[in-house]
């Protein structure tokens, strides 16, 4: 029959002796000093992390400073050869060399991604591409565009200058009924003879 406590019989009993006080303070110590060399070691490890950084940082500024500063090197390099010719028909009195220049200048602004925004007569109005001038009654369908009197101009896809247009309103037969033209409105335009 197996008792239920354990043997003891078997087991070895080690001794267990006492360090010196002088070993314990050394182990603790060394192991401080050991704590502290690693403490410094990461701390300069993040210190150059962080100086790393602030290198880039600056490094990326003044990469954006410069591309904004020279950002139009390239069109303004492309808008020199129309300068000369413009230049050279002024001096010798030749129109002709308009011409050439307005083509120059024109192939300048499309290598640029420069596009005009030249409405042509019965074209819907867009507000936002183009700015109406005035309203004029016509035969033309309502908010459509009856005239062009200065092209705009596109930069991809963002307005760098709205057409000026003239729009069609509707004709009115009555006009003597219409808030607008009614005696004493400011804003009437029936007396401005």
């Amino acid at each position: 029959m197996h008792s239920r406590h354990p043997q003891f019989d078997k087991m070895h009993e080690e001794t267990v002796q006492p360090q010196d006080a002088g070993d314990a303070e050394n182990t603790v110590e060394q192991q401080l000093a050991d704590a502290l060399a690693r403490l410094e070691q990461q701390r300069e490890a993040m210190l150059r992390i962080a100086a790393d950084a602030e290198n880039a940082r600056k490094r990326a500024q003044t990469e954006a400073s410069t591309a904004q500063k020279y950002a139009l090197e390239r069109f303004a390099e492309s808008l020199l050869p129309a300068l000369d010719s413009l230049e050279a028909a002024v001096k010798t009195g030749d129109l002709s060399g308009v011409e050439l220049t307005q083509r120059q200048l024109q192939g300048a602004l499309e290598k640029s991604h420069v596009r005009e925004v030249a409405p042509i007569p019965g074209e819907r109005f867009d507000p936002h591409r183009h700015q109406a001038m005035a309203a004029v009654e016509a035969d033309a369908e309502p908010n459509t565009i009856v005239a062009t009197m200065q092209k705009g101009y596109l930069l991809h896809d963002r307005v760098l200058r709205p057409a000026l247009v003239t729009v069609a309103k509707p004709k009115h037969e009555n006009r003597g009924s219409r808030v607008e033209n009614a005696p004493g409105n400011p804003i009437s335009d029936t007396d401005l003879d």
